[in-house]
């Protein structure tokens, strides 16, 4: 698959109007999970605060040099291990 058909199709991942910044509507991203979601926070452009998106998992977004990354803290107890 070409890089044009990836874009495209991450493109419209999201509904037009989505309640996020078009950075992470429109820009694909790197995601990480962590252990201390606060801590990496500290200090960081937070674009989506901290949201618990499902049982057990608690994922926020920052802006770096004009890029979008995504951090998750799992609870495993809660959310399992097939998150």
């Amino acid at each position: 698959m070409c890089i044009e058909s990836v874009n495209k199709a991450f493109k419209y991942r999201f509904e037009e109007d989505a309640p996020y910044p078009d950075l992470v509507k429109t820009i694909p991203h790197v995601a990480f999970e962590v252990d201390d979601l606060e801590a990496v926070l500290e200090g960081k452009n937070v674009i989506i605060e901290p949201n618990s998106p499902s049982p057990g998992v608690v994922v926020a977004f920052i802006e770096d040099n004009g890029a979008p990354i995504e951090f998750l803290q799992i609870d495993r107890s809660i959310a399992g291990d097939d998150v």
